[in-house]
């Protein structure tokens, strides 16, 4: 199964589910891939949010069973995950421009989102550096934030504006002199999900290699020895574009799949070439 298959298969999932309990779990494991890492990508393909997709999906099918069913509308609301009527109708009403009630009367006019089919075009205009490493691993330690993923590109800088004002950016660069020889010599930006997220958020941590027991306030964490991609963004505000381009281009025409493991970024000392570094753990297909 190809990279394109695997998101058409998660789609399936997801509309398979649209009626009923719908786990982001178990939508990215039909993409076969971590989960955090799923929604990010799905965001950047289908240029929506993987939650508002399912919201509008929903709404859009729960129109369809109200004009031509006789079912109530608290039956409808609880069949496409709502748990009340008032939670139901506030979505319905934001979405279609109506209550509920009104989509029934004739000459009704509703909004229908379809379903999305991946049919993946790459564009290889621009080359993209990358090198592929296997690493030891290293314990590290820092703060963590849970960032919800439809927000992501404004809360992590928020969250390293904050901690440069706080005095934790300066605490995790004192705790640097102290990193190990196997680790990168910087401060971490580090992307975990599974346990350490929920289903619409994932975990960031901002962090520091440190082998010692984390001081008071900061979680201790363990990165695993592993296989990555590496790319070096050339700036702070390629990250970004970095993370997109590995969605959209590296990944579909390589020869790997996203391994369940936190991803890195690493923002270096004044002078280090590179500065900037993209960790991106990978598996060989059919492993």
């Amino acid at each position: 199964m190809d990279w394109a298959d695997r998101m058409r298969a998660a789609i399936d999932y997801i509309e398979d589910h649209l009626r009923g309990e719908l786990s982001y779990k178990q939508a990215a494991k039909a993409a076969g891939c971590p989960n955090y890492h799923f929604q990010r990508m799905f965001a950047f393909l289908a240029e929506v949010t993987l939650s508002e997709y399912i919201r509008r999906r929903r709404l859009t099918l729960a129109a369809f069973e109200l004009q031509q069913s006789h079912q109530s509308v608290i039956d409808v609301a609880l069949a496409y995950g709502y748990q009340s009527h008032a939670a139901f109708t506030r979505a319905f009403r934001e979405l279609h421009g109506m209550l509920p009630t009104a989509a029934r009367q004739p000459g009704a006019r509703l909004k229908a989102y379809p379903r999305l089919s991946f049919q993946m075009t790459v564009q290889g205009r621009t080359e993209m550096s990358y090198r592929i490493e296997r690493k030891p691993g290293f314990a590290a330690a820092g703060f963590r934030h849970d960032v919800c993923m439809d927000q992501a590109y404004t809360q992590v800088p928020k969250l390293w504006q904050k901690a440069s004002q706080d005095g934790r950016g300066a605490q995790l660069i004192d705790l640097l002199r102290d990193c190990g020889r196997h680790a990168p010599h910087a401060v971490l930006g580090v992307l975990s999900g599974g346990d350490w997220g929920r289903e619409d958020a994932f975990s960031y941590t901002l962090a520091v290699p440190y082998e010692r027991e984390a001081p008071e306030g900061m979680t201790e964490m363990q990165i695993p020895g592993h296989l990555w991609v590496i790319f070096e963004p050339a700036g702070l505000a390629d990250f970004a574009a970095t993370w997109q381009r590995l969605y959209t281009e590296w990944l579909p025409t390589s020869d790997y799949v996203l391994a369940d493991v936190p991803a890195i970024e690493c923002y270096y000392p004044s002078g280090h070439d590179p500065q900037h570094e993209l960790w991106i753990p990978i598996d060989t297909k059919g492993r």
